[in-house]
């Protein structure tokens, strides 16, 4: 607990995965977090995001979440970067201040910047969430390190990505995945759909993992 409250957190992208992470960390007894996403809430979110509500409709995620957060504790230092990540942003978040980088990010250019950046220095570990999107069942979201993830549309865009790039992640690091196949189901048919039961099982996955890092070192 002395730890949680010593460490310093970023998360990038507090949308279906993110936003429960964040309420995971912040309840466990994390104090110092920093949220970034440059949207704002919109009425599709409201299946899936924490925040997501009809009054939060319309304003910035991040503004709405630290809200939530400053709530359950109001000790805790909540920074909230409406901002997006890109590989021309990428210096003013200063990854090196954190000791736990988490990648929440759908975008796929984003997302490969991100990992290759955050495993660039030696003192952040950084884990990330792999595709949530058109899963229904929580019971088969799993943990793994990235090159061993089978099954996950996203981790095989990102390798190749690396691969067409010649840029390779420097150290190896844990996802969150689901081994369930991604299918239609009760989506429609032309679109990525997500339950929160899914997703927020990512995120609360994704908190765990900061917190039995810390109990092992």
């Amino acid at each position: 607990m002395t730890r949680l409250k010593e460490i310093r957190v970023i998360i990038f992208g507090v949308g279906g995965v993110g936003s429960w992470c964040a309420e995971a960390l912040i309840r466990t007894g994390l104090r110092h977090l920093t949220i970034v996403d440059s949207d704002d809430v919109a009425e599709s979110n409201c299946n899936r995001q924490l925040m997501a509500t009809t009054k939060t409709i319309g304003r910035p995620k991040v503004e709405v979440l630290a809200e939530r957060l400053r709530e359950i504790n109001p000790d805790a230092d909540i920074i909230a970067l409406a901002q997006r990540y890109t590989a021309e942003t990428a210096g003013s978040f200063c990854l090196e201040n954190y000791d736990y980088v988490m990648d929440c990010i759908d975008s796929l250019r984003d997302k490969t910047d991100l990992i290759c950046k955050a495993l660039e220095n030696s003192g952040s570990r950084l884990f990330c969430s792999m595709g949530a999107a058109l899963r229904t069942d929580p019971t088969r979201v799993r943990v793994t390190e990235f090159w061993k993830v089978k099954g996950d549309a996203l981790a095989r865009a990102l390798r190749t990505q690396f691969k067409k790039q010649e840029r390779f992640p420097k150290r190896k690091f844990k996802c969150v995945y689901s081994e369930e196949p991604a299918g239609r189901n009760c989506f429609e048919a032309d679109g990525n759909g997500s339950l929160m039961q899914v997703t927020a099982a990512f995120g609360v996955t994704l908190a765990s993992l900061v917190v039995n890092d810390l109990r092992a070192l």
